[in-house]
């Protein structure tokens, strides 16, 4: 495999305003509305020309919020976007933790009960 294995990520929510609020909150951010057909699809920033993954809030009949994807946010320095995280509704699962030559993790859980990683290396 030669690209990196993440493509895009999706993270279900079952109250699209709140979970807007609480994404652009934290990472100081605006969402953009993708139209896609029986589905309400809020899209995160994204470059085509630069590596990583990009993806979207959705909220879709049958789909549950509160899943088991863990996706991990790039930051620069984690703990910034995790006291951020605390103001904006979330809660914080996991501190800043070092993973040694790999950088530091936090991880948190947002208004609409999906806990999701940030990651920073310092």
């Amino acid at each position: 495999m030669k690209a990196n294995p993440v493509g895009w990520f999706e993270i279900y929510v079952q109250n699209m305003a709140r979970a807007k609020k609480f994404y652009q909150s934290v990472f100081k951010t605006k969402l953009a509305r993708l139209k896609s057909p029986g589905m309400n699809m809020w899209a995160f920033p994204m470059d085509m020309d630069s590596w990583g993954a990009s993806g979207a809030l959705v909220k879709m009949k049958g789909v549950p919020s509160g899943g088991s994807t863990l996706v991990y946010f790039s930051c620069a320095d984690c703990a910034v976007e995790e006291k951020r995280a605390k103001k904006a509704g979330g809660y914080i699962h996991k501190k800043k933790t070092s993973i040694g030559n790999y950088g530091f993790i936090s991880l948190i859980v947002d208004t609409e009960g999906n806990m999701i990683g940030l990651h920073s290396m310092r």
